[in-house]
């Protein structure tokens, strides 16, 4: 049971359960749960969008002193999301909104008393405790912090211009209507935390061109939330200075290539591998890229390259791009670092991204070189001396594959060596979290919190 520290007890809640952590949001989120439970006596409610995740019910409650997991189905919550075409709001909101998770939250702040919170995910923040409402009278003028990971407004921004018809003014309107959300957020949380420092400074700057109604837009809000924001503008400082930065981390004794990984390659095979999650359209759109564009070119001067699709639910698309030479599409496999540990290199092509990729982290903290876009490498430290294979278009992608490919082992492992010593300097998980628990510990300032509205989530 978490709590050991005896800092009191923290609501924590995440729009998917914590486990395993075998994709970016929840690599996050677990590696916070594992910390935080050292420290807090943890209530954790979280969604369950894959039937496979239940079996991790004990490996979560293992952290937790209380655990609320609700099942979501995401067909009926996609189609539960249009209400938001009448509401004005986000689709996001009513996608995660359940009665039964607010129930919880209610009574578990009313049995458990004064509590600090954590919402990750904006969509989780429509559940954040009212500080000082009558419904909850246990409750008080303690730390909330919403960890946004990335600028999600701004990914449906990028998916917009990426599109056309009907879908393009769904996801510019997802743009528009999250932001707004976000920036009511902003305006109640004790803290608000994102993945990177480019990440935070330009949700620093989405905060202040509000006024002014630049970046994205203003929209139309529901009279309960302008009269709350009304309220909460005249009590709170700038919500743009209690933005923070707070990186992702690597497990450097797991992703290590000093242990003895099978090779899942033919003998003297010439692979460059892609991880991640296959139904993200974002991780689609690259391989798609990287099939269509970028191996063709490599494959004319090396033919014997094979690109290689590491990772689970791959759509139809995906699938497809199996059948054609020189690709493998392998779906769920039970461990990643063998691919990674028996790659010539990785490849993060991706043309969206926000924040910190993972998939990038990994790879270089398994000694493996990657090749990749500017835009998978947004929001990665500086390392000092470290060459990084950074392009854009297919021509330049492809001749820095291939210098890789035909390079002597020795300097591929100079280049994994680099990788990995930048990740062991920068990413550690047990450094970075302690900022966020310095935030989760702070003591209230005065009575005039920010954040003595509940957010999103009708009565």
């Amino acid at each position: 049971m978490s709590g050991a520290g005896g800092a009191g007890d923290l609501l924590f809640l995440a729009h998917r359960i914590p486990f395993p952590p075998n994709k970016g949001d929840k690599i996050r989120s677990f590696n916070i749960l594992r910390h935080l439970s050292a420290h807090f006596r943890i209530h954790l409610g979280a969604f369950v969008d894959d039937p496979n995740d239940w079996r991790h019910r004990d490996e979560v409650a293992a952290y937790c002193a209380s655990l609320c997991l609700l099942p979501l189905n995401p067909r009926a919550a996609k189609l539960r999301s249009l209400a938001g075409l009448l509401t004005g709001e986000a689709l996001t909101l009513p996608y995660y909104r359940d009665r039964r998770m607010r129930d919880w939250v209610r009574e578990t702040l009313t049995a458990s008393g004064p509590m600090r919170a954590l919402a990750f995910s904006s969509a989780m923040a429509q559940y954040l405790p009212a500080l000082r409402s009558a419904e909850l009278p246990h409750t008080g003028a303690l730390p909330q912090v919403v960890d946004l990971v990335d600028v999600d407004s701004d990914k449906w921004r990028q998916y917009a211009q990426g599109h056309r018809g009907p879908m393009r003014w769904i996801y510019a309107r997802e743009a528009r209507r999250l932001l707004a959300f976000e920036r009511e957020v902003a305006a109640r949380a004790s803290a608000s935390v994102l993945v990177s420092e480019p990440e935070a400074a330009l949700f620093r700057e989405l905060l202040r061109d509000q006024e002014q109604g630049q970046g994205q837009g203003r929209v139309r809000k529901r009279r309960a939330w302008g009269q709350a924001r009304e309220r909460v503008e005249d009590q709170a400082p700038d919500p743009s200075a209690r933005v923070h930065a707070i990186d992702n981390g690597v497990d450097t004794e797991y992703f290590s290539p000093e242990r003895d990984h099978p090779n899942p390659f033919a003998p003297d095979s010439a692979n460059l591998v892609f991880t991640g999650a296959m139904d993200y359209w974002a991780n689609v759109d690259a391989v798609r890229f990287f099939a269509d564009a970028v191996l063709p070119r490599i494959r004319h001067t090396m033919p014997e390259a094979r690109f290689v699709i590491v990772g689970s639910r791959p759509m139809p698309e995906v699938r497809a791009l199996g059948e054609r030479p020189g690709i493998e599409v392998t779906g769920t496999v039970p461990d990643v670092r063998p691919y990674l540990a028996h790659a010539m290199g990785a490849v993060a092509p991706l043309r969206i991204a926000r924040g910190v990729q993972n998939k990038v982290l990994e790879a270089m903290a398994m000694g493996c070189p990657v090749v990749a876009t500017p835009q998978a490498l947004d929001g990665l430290r500086d390392c000092a001396g470290m060459d990084w294979l950074v392009a854009e278009d297919p021509e330049s992608l492809a001749s820095l594959a291939l210098r890789l490919l035909q390079r002597h082992g020795e300097e591929r492992a100079r280049l994994g060596a680099q990788a990995r010593a930048c990740v062991i300097a920068h990413y550690s998980w047990s450094e970075h979290l302690d900022r966020l628990l310095r935030l989760l510990q702070a003591e209230p300032e005065s009575e005039s919190n920010p954040g003595s509205e509940p957010i999103g989530v009708e009565s």
